[in-house]
């Protein structure tokens, strides 16, 4: 296990282990506006959504580790205090990149990425116009986390106004994460699409106490074969289910088979189907 101290190494190392461990990372696609007028865009992957009520999102435009300045965003909001915060989704990401380009203060980067600016509605900056999904926004605070290169700089927005493309909505009018075809940030050059195999479901235990790992029967919670993951599965039941019928494990000569099946089971989605083959291999 390698451990480490931040204080003891040097900034870009430390930077470099965060960002590659702390993923995948979702993007702010800012775009602000200055004193004057002239339009920035730019991503940043040091973002989130952190309230409903108000809607609260935060991004982070942290200070160049290797000279110490600021972003043209920082400076931005700190005098326009608003910004449109969009959404990358893998359509547009090669454009997105091209934006984070560090090109001279009021270069306007929706005409250097080749991307839409849309008026908004209740704010000066514009938003993308291939953006899935938009969100104008008024600054409430910005807290500067650090003086030195590798500081971050947190922009507190509050949501004003949504902006939703209907095309990526599903038959209940929730965002289809398919269709949103997401992309996020990994560690060095490396990004990840949210889309395909890649996005699976786990049930919330929002309505239900699931058993827990510790009251899985030994055998079965000491198993060589099922991994944690299938023993979260296998402990999120309430109840432990009626055992089965012998017919369903006398195929099966060795323990390690009866759990490599009930493993196959657990990842089709048959749980219950999956205890019953444990419980009755062992308990009969």
């Amino acid at each position: 296990m390698l451990t480490i101290d931040p204080k003891e190494v040097p900034v870009p190392k430390i930077h470099g282990y965060l960002l590659g461990a702390v993923a995948p990372r979702p993007i702010a696609f800012a775009s602000t506006v200055d004193k004057e007028g002239n339009v920035n865009l730019s991503p940043f992957s040091f973002f989130n959504v952190f309230s409903a009520n108000p809607p609260i999102m935060i991004f982070s435009p942290a200070r160049r580790g290797r000279d110490n300045t600021t972003k043209h965003t920082y400076e931005n909001v700190k005098v326009i205090p608003e910004v449109v915060i969009n959404i990358v989704s893998y359509a547009m990401i090669q454009q997105a990149s091209l934006a984070s380009t560090e090109y001279d203060q009021g270069v306007n980067e929706f005409i250097k990425s080749g991307l839409t600016a849309v008026p908004s509605q209740r704010i000066k900056p514009p938003r993308v116009g291939e953006s899935p999904a938009s969100f104008e926004c008024k600054v409430n605070e910005v807290i500067e986390l650090g003086e030195n290169g590798g500081g971050g700089n947190l922009i507190i927005c509050e949501v004003l106004l949504a902006h939703i493309k209907e095309e990526i909505l599903d038959n209940e009018g929730k965002i289809d994460p398919q269709k949103l075809d997401a992309v996020a940030r990994m560690g060095g050059d490396y990004y990840c699409r949210a889309h395909g195999e890649a996005i699976f479901k786990v049930p919330k235990p929002l309505t239900t106490k699931g058993i827990g790992v510790d009251q899985i029967p030994a055998p079965i919670r000491n198993s060589k074969i099922l991994t944690g993951n299938d023993l979260g599965i296998l402990g999120n039941v309430e109840q432990l289910p009626a055992k089965g019928s012998l017919d369903e494990v006398i195929e099966y000569a060795s323990t390690d088979e009866v759990h490599a099946q009930a493993q196959q089971l657990l990842h089709k989605g048959k749980v219950e189907s999956a205890w019953r083959l444990l419980l009755t291999y062992h308990y009969g």
